[in-house]
């Protein structure tokens, strides 16, 4: 009966893995930095959420509570503003903490703490078998809880890991998180602990491990797992659940006997080597060129050591890449169109056979956010703590800084709804404006860049003279910082967001009708005349002799 019984389970989770195969794009693109591979010693995170949520920021004062308060467990926290999803549903309840920490959440996914902690994840897929449908966490609330909770990145991964082995991890989709602070940064990644567990059951809820990228490195993860071999004795670099060998081995996954090593990715997520991944490759290309990758390579190393030491900019401009100056280019060829965009939509109804589709770039149309992380262990928290954020696809924003001791974030990042085309939310001003690039992508890309350099150079410039204000206001009284860059943040916020509708009006004006508005007046753009042969121009237009 009991094998009888996890057959349903396993069955009944395969048809829902069929499912959720089929309900958009759920990929993220995420890399993190060390502090010795960055130029001015940040620990950093660059984040993307490539599929689309609720993307509203949330601050959640931290707060003390009396023993034996609870806190609800909720589901589907990630389609709170996105129509026809499932329903927010509570799960149920657990303790709460004595003690928590003012968290900032982007919709109900990553996000930063007051502590300088930040977390950017990845969503992957790993044997069904190890799907836990009788677990009370999915993984918004687990990074919510997390975040309220951890002063440290290891803190944030013991965190996560006991809840989840206490109290069981169920979500159909398994996940990486990239988690930072100002001083190291890690992966984490965590599974279910099998189709048969039960909170009784006395074996663990979840299965986890985690590594630490060496400070000198750069490390990815694009929807695959990335940890291989595991070395518990050196605590330093590794963490992990008590189950992490032994249910491999109780699942015959693994063999000890064997002689071969056990590597975590080709024991729990044999897929992993199925097919190169070309987002790997690209950010492994564009941060080590000397190294000259394969892009054909399946199994890239856990992390790598960069040519040179890389800026923030930098990061964020691999963050942007369509593979231009590729075979990939994105911008080429006739799938771009007459002029250039990169974006491609989805094609479920039709690929041909042994065809994987589009190239996905790192740069994707769908994306909902993405941001680029700074954590520095010279600064005091409330200034040290940086997220540069963004809406929509990242070829087209425009980041601004949001500093960890704010308080508040203006209302138009904190309310919306992806359903309803909205003015008064900040969502939707970057939204347009990189959808009707899509008209004549090759100019309007032109005037983005172009904005988007006034406003982010202009930021970045004054990026140290805020902080040495701040840092001078801290010394006589950390309220008054965080007052001050709460009031620098929206500020500066407000002027990128309300700069960023004029573009687009801009943009309707000079771009409508197929036609350019220049200094002289409107000029008619013709085709290029290589796309009108490609298409065969004017062939059925010709009067028969």
């Amino acid at each position: 009966m009991k094998k009888l019984k996890i057959l349903l389970v396993l069955s009944l989770m395969l048809v829902l893995l069929a499912f959720l195969s089929t309900i958009g794009e759920s990929q993220c693109t995420t890399f993190n930095a060390g502090k010795d591979a960055t130029v001015d010693g940040s620990v950093i995170i660059c984040h993307a959420q490539e599929w689309h949520c609720d993307g509203r920021i949330k601050i959640v004062p931290g707060q003390t509570f009396e023993k034996g308060t609870m806190v609800p467990v909720y589901k589907n926290l990630a389609f709170d503003t996105i129509p026809g999803y499932p329903p927010i549903i509570k799960m149920g309840e657990i303790p709460q903490a004595e003690k928590t920490y003012t968290s900032f959440h982007l919709g109900p996914f990553t996000g930063m703490n007051e502590n300088q902690v930040f977390i950017g994840d990845e969503g992957q897929s790993a044997r069904p078998e190890l799907i836990n449908p009788n677990g009370l966490f999915y993984v918004e609330q687990l990074i919510t809880l997390t975040l309220q909770r951890a002063k440290t990145a290891r803190d944030a991964i013991q965190i996560a890991g006991s809840l989840a082995e206490k109290y069981g991890y169920c979500d159909e989709t398994v996940e990486a998180w990239a988690i930072s602070d100002p001083n190291e940064t890690w992966w984490f990644e965590i599974y279910g602990g099998g189709v048969d567990w039960t909170p009784d059951c006395g074996r663990p809820g979840a299965l986890w491990v985690a590594q630490r990228v060496p400070d000198d490195h750069v490390s990815f993860n694009l929807n695959t797992s990335r940890i291989g071999e595991i070395d518990l004795n050196n605590p330093d670099y590794f963490m992990a659940s008590p189950n992490v060998f032994s249910l491999g081995e109780e699942m015959g996954w693994y063999d000890p006997k064997s002689g071969k090593p056990f590597i975590f990715y080709e024991v729990y997520c044999p897929h992993r080597n199925a097919i190169p991944n070309l987002r790997e490759w690209r950010i492994a290309s564009l941060i080590a060129p000397s190294q000259n990758f394969d892009p054909s390579t399946v199994n890239f190393p856990f992390s790598i050591k960069p040519d040179k030491k890389l800026s923030l900019q930098d990061l964020m401009e691999i963050q942007r890449d369509v593979y231009q100056g590729t075979k990939w280019d994105l911008t080429k060829g006739l799938d771009a169109g007459p002029f250039g965009s990169p974006d491609r939509w989805t094609t479920k109804k039709f690929k041909p056979e042994g065809s994987y589709g589009w190239p996905r770039s790192l740069s994707q149309f769908p994306n909902t956010y993405t941001y680029a992380s700074q954590s520095r262990s010279w600064l005091p928290n409330p200034i040290g703590g940086l997220m540069w954020f963004g809406y929509d696809q990242t070829i087209t924003t425009c980041h601004v800084p949001f500093y960890c001791g704010i308080t508040k974030v203006p209302e138009s990042f904190s309310q919306g709804r992806r359903d309803i085309f909205d003015k008064t939310s900040a969502y939707w001003a970057f939204d347009f404006v990189s959808n009707w690039a899509n008209l004549k992508w090759s100019y309007m890309i032109e005037d983005i860049r172009e904005a988007r350099k006034y406003l982010e150079d202009d930021m970045f410039a004054m990026q140290p003279a805020i902080e040495a204000a701040a840092l001078e206001l801290y010394k006589k009284d950390p309220s008054l910082a965080e007052k001050f860059l709460t009031n620098y943040s929206n500020d500066t916020a407000n002027r990128v967001v309300d700069y960023w509708w004029d573009l687009g009006d801009k943009l309707v004006a000079k771009y409508t009708d197929g036609y350019v508005l220049t200094p002289e007046g409107r000029i008619s753009v013709d085709y290029p005349e290589w796309w009108l042969k490609a298409v065969g121009f004017g062939q059925n237009t010709i009067a028969p002799k």
